[in-house]
């Protein structure tokens, strides 16, 4: 188990696995918040100047729960940087600008005042179900339309991804965020997204398992859109249903959305919709039939 230290600034206190120069963060203003417990590499800040607030992604420390390498955190969040300019879309956080800084690599966006459906930091499972504080669990008590319409700007984005001739890859529900205030839904990291074609060297590629098709789990397999078909069906099963209790049981919006949901989480990519337009076609067709009072 990786050691931690406590590293305090501003108001916030976060533990890390070794010392690290924060110095920089100074000039850009007051640190409110600190999300330090992701596996990636990364770690980010909420800073505040003049009234506005920003979203920090840094790369170059140790935060406790990474255990690679520092540099390879770099160079993924530095490559990942191009996505965020040709991805740009209402449904994604916007990115400011990006430059090295001390010993790592920066990345700058606009704030989005909403919480993660996954924040296993806090709301480890089972808390993320049953904790009435967990924004996942207030998530679930939305109304069957609220939802709906949070699912259609996660399939409206990833579209537009297959549209841009890319592919998601690491996309989960700690990649979104919703705003309980306003009702709306951000995407909030594509760093891994790859552009077509693409192929599994890794055996596992990166992501939840809750997610991820049986092509993420074989070396060789071509990750493309039936793949994020996939991706889509799962993540109407966590936003909708029992998530990986795929059974009629526990879905709350309709027959006719459960067998499209249904289709598109086949495990024969043959089977499934052929495109994520081809599958937001159909979903959209059958929204309009869904009792949105359920």
């Amino acid at each position: 188990m990786n050691g931690s230290l406590d590293i305090k600034i501003d108001d916030v206190m976060f533990q890390l696995q070794e010392e690290h120069d924060f110095g920089w963060l100074a000039k850009l203003g007051h640190v409110f918040e600190v999300f330090s417990q992701q596996d990636s590499g990364n770690i980010s800040f909420g800073i505040e100047k003049n009234s506005e607030r920003f979203f920090i992604k840094y790369a170059g420390a140790k935060g406790t729960a990474f255990s690679g390498d520092p540099q390879d955190a770099i160079n993924n969040l530095k490559n990942a940087m191009p996505l965020y300019r040709e991805l740009s879309h209402p449904s994604l956080i916007k990115l400011i600008d990006h430059y090295e800084v001390g010993s790592g690599y920066a990345a700058v966006f606009e704030w989005f005042d909403g919480e993660s459906l996954h924040p296993h930091w806090s709301f480890p499972p089972p808390a993320k179900y049953n904790n009435p504080n967990s924004p996942f669990y207030r998530y679930k008590q939305l109304s069957v339309a609220q939802r709906l319409i949070s699912l259609d700007h996660i399939y409206s984005f990833h579209e537009f991804v297959e549209k841009k001739d890319f592919v998601a890859i690491d996309f989960y529900d700690g990649s979104l965020l919703y705003d309980f205030s306003k009702n709306e839904t951000k995407i909030c990291d594509i760093d891994l997204y790859q552009r077509r074609p693409y192929y599994n060297t890794m055996g596992r590629l990166w992501g939840s398992s809750r997610f991820m098709s049986p092509e993420e789990f074989s070396l060789g397999a071509e990750i493309d859109g039936r793949t994020n078909v996939f991706t889509m069906g799962a993540t109407s099963f966590a936003l909708l249903g029992g998530e990986l209790d795929r059974s009629f049981e526990h879905w709350e919006a309709g027959k006719e959305l459960y067998e499209i949901a249904l289709r598109a989480v086949e495990p024969s990519r043959k089977n499934r919709y052929g495109s994520v337009s081809e599958f937001k076609s159909a979903w959209d067709s059958a929204v309009k039939f869904t009792d949105l009072q359920s």
